[in-house]
C-alpha cells in the first residue's frame, strides 16, 4: 500500500544543533550550523555531501512511521524554518521587517516538517475552500524530550488541526516520537487526550493566539475546531504528498521560485 511503501530560547542555535545519527535513515544524517544570526543556516549531509531536508529524506519508513524533521525545539522562541527557496533548503531564521524572527513566548512542543510533501496554494480544499500555504507539511510533536534542531525522528501520527493562516490552509500534524515513553500507548487523537488530557486544546490555543501580541488576529481552525483522526491525518498526508510529487516531477510548474534540487 501507500502507507507500507510508502537552553534558553535565545541562546545560539549552534549549541542545540549537535551532529546525530538519524534512526530513519539507512545512513548517518548529519545537521551542522555555519554562520550566525541573519546568515545562519543548519545544512544537512548524508555520506559527505550536503542533502535538502525536504527532498532527500523520506517522508516515511518501512515500518509506516513518519520522519519528522525538527526546525524548531520544544521551550525555545526563534522561529526556524527550513528555507524552501534556498539551494538544499538549509534551515535559517526566518524575518520579519529587517529583524531575527522569535514567537512572543516559548512553544511548548517540538516542532518542523514532513519531507516530501507540500500544500498546493493553487488548489482549493473542497470542504474549506482555502488554498495550501505553499510550504511543507508542519508537524506538532507532543513527546516530553527536547529534540534537537536539524534532527530527523520517526513519528507516530496521531491526529491534525485544520488551522486557517490569513486565508491560507496551514495544517498542523500532530505526532509522537516513537522513543518516548508514552509512544506505545497512543495512536490515534482519543489515546492522546486519555494520556495527555488537555493537550489537544493546548496546542490549538497556542497556534490560535500566537500572533495576537504583534496586533494581529487570531489564527481560525476548520472543521469547528476539531482535530481530525489518525485515519483523516494519513489522507491528507498522502494528498499533501502527491501534491509534492506532481511539483518535484514538473507536472505542477513551480511558479513560487521554490528550490527543488
Amino acid at each position: 500500500s501507500f502507507f507500507a511503501a510508502a537552553a534558553a530560547a535565545r541562546a545560539p542555535a549552534a549549541a542545540r544543533v549537535p551532529t546525530f545519527v538519524a534512526r530513519a535513515a539507512s545512513t548517518a544524517i548529519s545537521a551542522e550550523t555555519v554562520g550566525a544570526e541573519f546568515d545562519m543556516r543548519v545544512k544537512f549531509a548524508s555520506g559527505g555531501a550536503q542533502i535538502s531536508p525536504w527532498h532527500d529524506i523520506p517522508l516515511f519508513n518501512a515500518d509506516s512511521t513518519l520522519n519528522f524533521i525538527c526546525e524548531i525545539p520544544k521551550e525555545t522562541s526563534a522561529k526556524m524554518e527550513v528555507a524552501t527557496d534556498e539551494e538544499k533548503n538549509p534551515i535559517k531564521q526566518d524575518t520579519k521587517k529587517g529583524k531575527l524572527r522569535f514567537y512572543p513566548y516559548n512553544i511548548n512542543w517540538n516542532y518542523g516538517l514532513l519531507p516530501q510533501t507540500w500544500e498546493d496554494p493553487a488548489v482549493e480544499h473542497p470542504e474549506l475552500k482555502v488554498m495550501g500555504d505553499n510550504d511543507p507539511v508542519d508537524v506538532v510533536e507532543v513527546g516530553s524530550t527536547q529534540l534537537a534542531m536539524g534532527g530527523v525522528y520517526p513519528v507516530k501520527p496521531i491526529g491534525c488541526l485544520a488551522m486557517i493562516d490569513d486565508g491560507e490552509l496551514d495544517w498542523k500534524v500532530i505526532t509522537i516520537s516513537v522513543d518516548d515513553p508514552k509512544a506505545a500507548a497512543i495512536n490515534d487523537v482519543e489515546d492522546l487526550e486519555r494520556e495527555m488530557p488537555g493537550e489537544v486544546q493546548k496546542i490549538l490555543e497556542w497556534f490560535r493566539d500566537y500572533k495576537i501580541p504583534d496586533g494581529k488576529p487570531a489564527n481560525a481552525f476548520g472543521y469547528d475546531n476539531k482535530c481530525m483522526d489518525k485515519a483523516f491525518t494519513l489522507d491528507v498526508i498522502a494528498e499533501t504528498h502527491e501534491f509534492y510529487n506532481k511539483l518535484k516531477s514538473g507536472e505542477r510548474a513551480n511558479d513560487g521560485e521554490l528550490a527543488l534540487n
